[in-house]
């Protein structure tokens, strides 16, 4: 093949395209954690429904393990398969617009099977992204990578932005039910005013987004245009590409290392490891299961713009790892240590439910919004820079890094499952 263009050389249509099919990576995820206000509402789970999703959706790797076993025996063209799973994820979006309030009794109990269903198809789209959406853009010439990285940003703004629009109707009153009948003991129930428009119409148009992101991928895959953007690469089994040697890189597999790049020490390497494993136990796995304790004493409101802005911080953390040079050991390590606080404060919060800190009380409010807004901004920023650091490393590190997350991600919804449900460690709060 020629040889590669110059990286300032793009085409802005090829831009547009790779953030549009970003959007697409985990759309389905983020549009059922920042639904997660209403839902815990009507939910037979109510505020426990969190844990069971974050397993459900871990569960949701059995995509990637699948992926990465098959490709072992038999190749598929990744082409197809992306197609097929944005089809499939725009599917089970569009399922869950009519599932999430569905219930099947097990045990003798009504439980949320229809949701969790489709959640965990959903997940699979999320989970398998990861081994496949990414690795496709490696046939396009690096500067495309990070417009898509962009666009798996927006998977998380995007959801935030409609759910701001829908709103959650306010924080939950108590009415009066029986004020009729004057010999009676009153009887009040809780009763909280509708969002501007509901559940069913929020996945629908995440569903239809999904599928703005399948045309979008088609076009990035057949079009002319896109194709022209190609890198000076050979396309080997699946997603494994070697690149010309005018590159100025060193193949190694599954990274690249720059040449004249110093290795990490390996008690440096291995604290990364370990640092991105927490981060992920507590950010994909802990935190978000015991958010609704966390937040819902202090009302319907603050529970859904803690949602929402926090998962707005996820990509303005990652988009602000662009622009900052500095990344060292040192550095994470002392991110982490400032992280500490925070999830000190929200766990205290959790913990204490139904009567946190500074309740009924607008700064408890705002304390609580902002401490989540920045616990989930520095967690997405520690992972992004953590990431950076070992992926100069080469190898299979990046698979190492995966694992690591994965990990720590099952980890932490396993454990938090288990002591939200099975202990009286967290407390339910009923305005009446």
């Amino acid at each position: 093949m020629g040889a590669r263009k110059p990286s300032n050389d793009r085409r802005f249509v090829v831009d547009l395209l790779a953030i549009v099919f970003g959007i697409g990576s985990w759309i389905g995820v983020n549009s059922v954690y920042v639904q997660l206000p209403l839902l815990v509402q009507s939910a037979p789970e109510g505020w426990n429904l969190p844990s069971f999703l974050v397993v459900t959706i871990q569960l949701g790797n059995v995509g990637p393990i699948l992926y990465t076993a098959t490709q072992r025996w038999r190749s598929f063209r990744d082409a197809n398969l992306i197609i097929a799973l944005l089809l499939l994820g725009s599917g089970a979006t569009l399922a869950t617009a009519f599932a999430h309030d569905q219930t099947v009794v097990v045990f003798g109990e009504p439980h949320s099977v229809p949701l969790f269903i489709t959640v965990f198809v959903v997940a699979l789209v999320g989970c398998t992204s990861s081994v496949l959406f990414m690795p496709y853009m490696g046939r396009f010439k690096d500067i495309y990578l990070i417009t898509y990285l962009i666009g798996e940003g927006l998977s998380g703004f995007l959801p935030s932005i409609l759910a701001l629009g829908q709103g959650v109707g306010g924080n939950a009153e108590c009415v009066l039910v029986n004020d009729s009948i004057a010999w009676e003991t009153p009887v009040y129930e809780s009763y909280t005013p509708p969002p501007r428009f509901g559940t069913n119409v929020y996945f629908i148009i995440s569903s239809a987004l999904l599928l703005v992101s399948l045309v979008a991928f088609v076009l990035l895959d057949r079009w002319d245009i896109s194709i022209a953007e190609h890198a000076a690469v050979t396309i080997g089994n699946g997603n494994n590409y070697t690149y010309e040697a005018s590159d100025k890189t060193v193949s190694t597999g599954t990274a690249a290392i720059e040449a004249g790049e110093k290795r990490l020490p390996t008690v440096s390497y291995w604290l990364l490891m370990l640092l991105i494993g927490g981060m992920c136990l507590f950010g994909n796995g802990f935190f978000p299961s015991i958010q609704s304790y966390s937040c819902l004493p202090y009302g319907n409101v603050a529970y859904h713009l803690a949602v929402t802005l926090s998962s707005m911080a996820n990509p303005a953390a990652c988009f602000l790892g662009f622009f900052v040079r500095r990344n060292t050991v040192r550095l994470n390590v002392l991110l982490a240590v400032l992280f500490v606080p925070f999830a000190a404060y929200a766990m205290t919060t959790a913990i204490t439910s139904p009567a946190p800190p500074l309740m009924h009380h607008t700064i408890g409010d705002i304390l609580v919004i902002s401490c989540w807004t920045v616990l989930i901004g520095l967690i997405s920023y520690i992972r992004l820079s953590i990431t950076t650091l070992l992926r100069r490393e080469g190898g299979q590190t990046l698979v190492w890094v995966g694992v690591a997350s994965q990990m720590g991600s099952l980890a932490g919804s396993l454990l938090s499952f288990g002591l939200v449900n099975f202990t009286d460690s967290f407390e339910q709060y009923y305005p009446c």
